[in-house]
């Protein structure tokens, strides 16, 4: 196998599988998935594969066994019937407006029926995908296979950029509506083998899939969890050859590579289940680069959601422990766009945890790559730029000086920039605190609940243990009386590591830090 031929994502599954082209065998999950009922739906982030696995999919249903000679599928009980199959991709649909939405739908129906040498008599976009459906089974005698890919990219691409855009976003998510009921409607159902629609986003039944509501969602099934996405078995039983080349590349031991990979790129979890997934696209870029960089976040990330979280002043801190339920997972609508529900489904979010007895999700970053990037991409006119400083701070507070610590946090409050009327509260100073910390990869845990209130911030580092409680326009004294009183520090005495009470009074008017104490626990 050859490293410079490591597929990232975009080859077809044909170029993938030929040569010495290194691939993860997911096909028994495909397998049970095509044998066990016909209607699905899947969500997942950006570069997760699923492009791949609808090109995987088209190629089993159109017969072509000996593409999969050596995966698992191939010795499986499957027929191998050829099938016709609708292969919709919506990166190639222009969307820009409505009728451009319309024309190239109906445009690719009408390429579609030609290559089967069928002729479409109907005007009416809904009724020509009907007609398009019914026909090709009847003319080769075999039901249609549907596959549709980024089937929310018309609506999605035009969101936080204004109300304008919004309003063709909400037309472009009615002619969908009316576009996919097609598959529910009865004079169809029969002629389809299988379908699958995939996307990032999950709109709720009240959005998108109003009038299609036949189909099973696999987006957070145990079943599927690992259908995409490399799981730590898969990284070490195809990847193990390469994880041993990256240790002279490195020049770090074996067990630190497989330590950083982890740090890096492991984290992804789609399901109750504890099952966890490598970020596929940045994995392989890694084993192709042999460096440890930002490879997923570098390749795209939605603007439109960075300006939702400036524009809504989301507090960014709970996203190192967001409690969720289920609920949070679909309430994706155009008029009550939910930012904790967009951080999940766009992959900046996973599920860190599950409690069975209530039903919810501890939500969290998946991984170092993801959180870092984010925060440094989200502040990068503010704190990011201050010659590095923020390093400084993990090194002082593994020495326990907080006298300097404080020195230098202010030095980088000083130095940062506010829109003239900016709203400045406890709340955002909060924020820049904890995005200072983990820009130098600080392990800072933002409102830690304990059984006497939620603790404002909790640093470990190495043996030592840090209890933040902030104040505006108050006093020092009164946040550390705060955690005395309310007892904070008794959940990490038993740990044997140093624990440093800190209260810290932020001046609004001055923005920065105005006073400072700390003590250390006897």
């Amino acid at each position: 196998m050859k490293l410079k031929n490591l597929p990232i994502g975009e080859s077809s599954f044909e170029n993938l599988i030929k040569g010495d082209m290194l691939y993860v065998d997911k096909t028994e999950i495909i397998y049970r998935m095509i044998t066990t009922s016909k209607y699905f739906f899947l969500s997942r982030p950006r570069r997760f594969g699923k492009s791949l696995l609808i090109s995987t999919l088209e190629e089993i249903f159109k017969g072509n066994k000996e593409l999969f000679k050596d995966l698992w599928i191939y010795k499986a009980d499957y027929n191998w019937e050829e099938h016709p199959v609708i292969r919709l991709d919506f990166n190639s649909i222009d969307s820009t407006t409505p009728d451009s939405l319309i024309l190239t739908l109906n445009s690719f129906l009408e390429r579609t029926a030609k290559n089967f040498g069928i002729y479409l008599e109907n005007t009416n976009l809904k009724a020509r995908f009907e007609e398009l459906v019914i026909k090709l089974n009847s003319s080769t005698g075999n039901q249609v296979v549907l596959l549709i890919d980024e089937y929310d990219k018309p609506i999605i691409t035009h969101l936080g950029k204004g109300d304008e855009e919004i309003r063709l976003a909400e037309k472009n998510r009615d002619i969908l509506k009316n576009f996919y009921g097609t598959i529910k409607a009865a004079s169809v159902i029969e002629n389809l083998r299988f379908v699958l629609l995939t996307g990032v986003s999950k709109f709720s039944k009240a959005g998108v899939f109003s009038e299609l509501n036949n189909l099973s969602d696999i987006t957070m099934h145990d079943r599927y969890a690992s259908i995409l996405g490399i799981t730590e078995e898969e990284l070490a039983h195809y990847f193990d050859e390469y994880i041993k080349l990256q240790c002279n590349y490195l020049e770090i031991d074996e067990e630190e590579v497989r330590l950083k990979i982890r740090e890096y790129y492991n984290g992804y979890r789609f399901s109750e289940t504890d099952l966890k997934v490598y970020n596929p696209f940045s994995l392989i870029k890694f084993f192709d680069e042999s460096k440890f960089r930002n490879y997923w976040f570098e390749s795209g990330t939605p603007t439109f959601l960075v300006n939702l979280i400036k524009e809504r002043n989301y507090y960014i801190p709970q996203t190192e422990s967001f409690s969720a339920d289920e609920t949070t997972f679909s309430s994706y609508e155009l008029d009550n766009l939910d930012i904790t529900a967009l951080l999940f489904q766009t992959g900046y979010l996973t599920i860190k945890d599950y409690d069975r007895d209530f039903g919810t999700y501890v939500l969290g970053y998946p991984n170092f790559e993801v959180k870092y990037s984010f925060l440094r991409y989200l502040y990068k006119d503010r704190v990011f730029d201050e010659d590095n400083k923020y390093k400084r701070l993990v090194e002082l507070l593994a020495k326990g000086n907080l006298d300097e610590f404080i020195s230098v946090m202010t030095s980088i409050f000083g130095g940062i920039t506010y829109d003239e009327g900016a709203k400045i509260n406890e709340a955002n100073f909060h924020t820049l605190f904890y995005v200072t910390l983990a820009a130098g990869g600080l392990p800072a845990k933002s409102q830690v609940l304990n059984y006497s209130g939620r603790i404002d911030m909790v640093v470990e580092v190495k043996d030592k243990v840090y209890i933040f409680e902030f104040k505006c326009n108050q006093s020092a004294d009164k946040a550390i009386e705060q955690i005395r009183q309310k007892k904070y520090y008794e959940g990490f005495i038993s740990s044997a590591k140093e624990i440093y009470l800190v209260g810290i009074n932020f001046d609004m008017e001055k923005r920065n830090i105005a006073q400072y104490k700390w003590e250390l626990l006897e």
